[in-house]
């Protein structure tokens, strides 16, 4: 899998428009570039049962979506789990993060409960949100999820808004804002990158580049080659990384968040990737590229980079890993056997949990 590093470069500095000012550092970093520091075996064993987590609730969810089990829409994060899983490793429960209308990989990654959050996709009323939120609004403020976003930009007011309240409380929690590049043309990004400069707010952004944001390349619909390097103009590093490359994005992620808990303020990360699927369930992904460098960037998993990884320097065994593969699959069907027993929120649902009569 050695051919992974270079993909996203080749392939976005084959995409690049012409005349534009090199001025900042477009490298695409992966784990050759970084000092991988050591990472207990229990952690990477919980990494890979996450990652293995994300993919087979997001593979489950549009089985049953397609059998009409699953209501509403469907936006599915399969092939970008190594971002939500790198990043949150360095999370814990006192953290907080916002998400997309792509969001279960990042609720599964902050510890959302597997059975909590099937349910509520099935419209349950055990779920996260009694089946009242659906796939779009998976929420769980005691794993410090602020919620699942509908609105493209609607994240970074409350990361915003998350992060000075832990200022002003003096703790050293953080606040992750999760995008896509889509949302990063929208004024919020520019709004909230700059007020959480000027007041050194302790939070990170993290940029899922999936290239197409609903259909359209981000190299057609951005003036700038790259969306790290709007960091330049809020005074903020701005870092890019291999969005499949678990152990890359997982430095990247823990020099950005251990930066925000010290006092230092912001960093906006751009992590490079490609979803599996179209943008939406029934999507047929006219705009994808048949062959060429898109297509062999499309065909790298990040499952299979990281165990060629872990294989390589000797840090799981084939045993380990066929273990908690099935350990997830078990833990999965387990959530799909509950959100399909579990009852449909009664009528009377409608008036509770309302903030007025």
């Amino acid at each position: 899998m050695s051919h992974y590093q270079d993909l996203p470069k080749e392939l976005m500095a084959s995409k690049r428009q012409l005349n534009t000012f090199e001025t900042f550092d477009v490298t695409i970093k992966t784990v050759d570039d970084l000092q991988v520091g050591d990472i207990p075996k229990e952690k990477i064993k919980s990494i890979y049962k996450t990652m293995w987590d994300i993919r087979n609730f997001e593979e489950s969810a549009r089985r049953f979506f397609a059998a009409g089990d699953i209501p509403g829409f469907v936006h599915l994060y399969a092939g970008e789990e190594a971002i939500a899983t790198g990043v949150c490793a360095s999370l814990t429960d006192e953290d907080y993060i916002t998400s997309t209308h792509r969001g279960h990989g990042h609720c599964v990654a902050k510890g959302g409960d597997l059975k909590g959050m099937m349910a509520e996709i099935f419209g349950k009323s055990t779920g996260l949100g009694k089946g009242k939120g659906g796939s779009m609004h998976i929420a769980d403020l005691d794993k410090g999820i602020l919620g699942a976003n509908g609105m493209v930009g609607g994240g970074f007011g409350l990361a915003i808004g998350a992060a000075m309240r832990n200022k002003y409380l003096k703790t050293d929690s953080v606040a992750v804002c999760f995008f896509g590049e889509g949302a990063a043309n929208e004024g919020n990004f520019h709004e909230c990158l700059n007020m959480a400069s000027i007041w050194k707010l302790p939070v990170v952004f993290v940029n899922e580049n999936n290239i197409f944001a609903e259909s359209t390349p981000q190299w057609y619909s951005s003036g700038s080659p790259t969306i790290a390097e709007r960091a330049l103009a809020y005074n903020m590093p701005g870092v890019r990384v291999n969005g499949k490359d678990l152990f890359a994005v997982y430095e990247v992620a823990k020099d950005a968040i251990e930066r925000a808990r010290s006092g230092q303020g912001p960093t906006l990360i751009e992590a490079v990737t490609y979803r599996n699927y179209g943008h939406f369930e029934g999507d047929e992904q006219k705009y994808k590229a048949p062959e060429g460098l898109e297509k062999d960037w499309a065909d790298v998993d990040a499952l299979d980079v990281f165990k060629d990884y872990v294989l390589k320097e000797g840090l799981l065994t084939e045993d380990e890993l066929s273990e908690i593969e099935k350990e997830s699959e078990d833990d999965i069907e387990a959530a799909i056997a509950f959100a399909q027993e579990s009852p449909i929120p009664k009528p009377e649902a409608l008036l509770e949990d309302v903030f007025a009569e």
